[in-house]
């Protein structure tokens, strides 16, 4: 039998070394860093399931109980909701011969019923308690603590509604844990032979029958939504974990550092005065005593007190008055000590800190502290100009995708009930679904360091050409055609009025001016009428 030589990793002293190549491969100095444990690489769903549940219980603390997190959770709601979502109804009518101005008409009419619709608790909430943005804003506040959405969109008449369609905010840890591979169950969720899901299991504490398991499927047989799970991750994984992950070890030491700090400084504040002395500690302390302290004094000090007499008659030395002026006896000095914490490293370390926090949860250090201490004007713009495409790409794929699916269930009972008219009606729309909901949602705008040179950079792109008023007001946060239709409601009644048109001249830097003198008996000249 032939023995297989094995690879030799040395060479005899004095030839040449071989050429290698591999990471982490030994080099001098990598020795310390692979004697750490060694992490185990395998699928991100079993490194979610392994610890969703402690770290999102962590997670979930930290967004109730640390000021840092709680203040940008409520800071990235507010950039990334605002109010509402706005719809943006984008829809493909080409299967229905609809032209350009059709299209756009039918969009603009499903975005007026659906801001009834998203405006009321009583139409949207299945508890009648919020409205689509409040849902939204809710949504988002998971998310961050849990990495997850899970919502129902159940159906349910209510007398006095005009819809059935209502949307229901779930818990995610109300998500199952179990896993049963045999019958494709992944973490609660409930594979097909594709990966999609299509069944989600539920555990919930009944009052009155304990734990409870019941099984909700993800579409209906029209494939509407029912349950619906959104979530941001990487392949193969089934369950979402909180961003707030890498962030929880950082906000961990943070947290130790300011309690170590605080402690340091009570502990000076307390002791903040010493004494000096030859004599014993128990002495010296009892000679501190007011009558109504200690009725006597104690121990061979008393002695060395009534030789004294006068000089220590009635003398106290008490910190807390202001302005006490105390006599010791000779040879005792009294010192005052002043805290020395927090000390100079302190605040370069914690925002050191704080910079790897905001880093994780994608805002600048200055919206996490609300310190703008050396920030510039280019400094504050190219911060935003780098976070922002992150808060638009969360607003899409977040609540933008919890909202769609609301959207997408709510214009089909529209349509349905013969209150949005569609050719071919509902089953028109089933066979079309994914054509006639395609939409946007828009939020607030970016914010700005300096509004007059925004204004100037849109001002010279739409000069140029390469930007329409449309992106113009999708950078403000505004619907342009809602904008259109306002300036010309504004502009019937300006003329109606007879009041000027302070719109005129903007395109050319000045006012028009009148072609024919102004009869005194007529009527005003009206500027920027046609």
């Amino acid at each position: 039998m032939t023995a297989i030589a094995k690879p030799r990793h040395r060479v005899a002293a004095g030839s040449r070394p071989m050429p290698a190549a591999g990471f982490l491969r030994g080099e001098p100095g990598t020795a310390i860093s692979l004697n750490a444990p060694v992490p185990t690489l395998r699928d991100r769903s079993e490194d979610v399931r392994a610890g969703w549940r402690q770290t999102n219980a962590r997670a979930n603390d930290a967004t109730m109980n640390n000021g840092w997190i709680a203040g940008v959770v409520d800071q990235v709601v507010s950039l990334m909701i605002g109010t509402e979502l706005r719809l943006n109804a984008k829809p493909d009518m080409t299967a229905f011969g609809f032209d350009a101005e059709q299209t756009s008409a039918w969009a603009r009419m499903v975005e007026k019923r659906y801001a009834i619709w998203s405006s009321q608790p009583y139409e949207c909430d299945a508890g009648g308690r919020y409205t689509m943005g409040q849902i939204q804003a809710a949504a988002v506040r998971q998310w961050f603590a849990t990495g997850e959405i899970v919502a129902e969109v159940p159906w349910i008449p209510r007398a006095g509604a005009e819809t059935a369609t209502k949307v229901r905010l779930l818990p995610s840890h109300w998500l199952s844990q179990q896993t049963d591979i045999a019958n494709r169950l992944y973490h609660g969720v409930r594979l097909d032979g594709d990966g999609m899901a299509v069944g989600y299991v539920f555990e919930i504490n009944d009052p009155l029958r304990g734990l409870r398991q019941y099984e909700r499927r993800a579409r209906d047989r029209f494939a509407r939504p029912q349950v619906v799970h959104v979530f941001d991750g990487m392949a193969g994984q089934v369950r979402g974990i909180t961003p707030l992950a890498a962030a929880l070890k950082v906000t961990r030491q943070f947290d130790q550092l300011a309690d170590a700090t605080l402690t340091a400084a009570m502990i000076h504040a307390i002791f903040a005065a010493t004494i000096e002395s030859d004599y014993p500690t128990s002495d010296v302390m009892a000679s501190l005593q007011d009558e109504d302290e200690a009725s006597d004094l104690a121990g061979a000090f008393e002695a060395f007190i009534g030789q004294k007499g006068d000089w220590h008659k009635k003398v106290n030395i008490d910190l807390g008055r202001h302005g006490k002026i105390a006599h010791l006896m000779l040879g005792e000095k009294l010192k005052l000590h002043g805290s020395e914490h927090p000390n100079s490293s302190y605040e370069a370390f914690a925002n050191h800190l704080l910079r790897e926090i905001a880093a994780c949860l994608g805002v600048m250090f200055e919206d996490l502290t609300g310190d703008f201490r050396g920030a510039t004007y280019s400094s504050v713009r190219m911060g935003i100009a780098k976070k922002w495409p992150l808060m638009e790409y969360r607003r899409r794929h977040i609540p933008g995708r919890l909202a769609t699916s609301a959207y997408q269930a709510w214009l089909e009972e529209e349509i349905d009930a013969g209150r949005i008219p569609l050719p071919g009606g509902v089953d028109a729309f089933v066979a079309n679904r994914s054509s006639v909901t395609r939409c946007d949602w828009r939020g607030p705008p970016k914010p700005q360091a300096d509004d007059v040179k925004a204004m100037k950079a849109h001002e010279g792109w739409y000069g140029l050409g390469v930007m329409s008023q449309e992106m113009i007001a999708n950078d403000l946060g505004v619907d342009h055609e809602d904008v259109q239709e306002q300036l010309a409601r504004e502009k019937a009644n300006r003329e109606r009025l007879g009041l000027p048109d302070p719109l005129i001249g903007l395109s050319r830097g000045a006012p028009a001016e009148p072609t024919e003198p102004a009869d005194e008996a007529s009527e005003p000249p009206r500027q920027g009428a046609a």
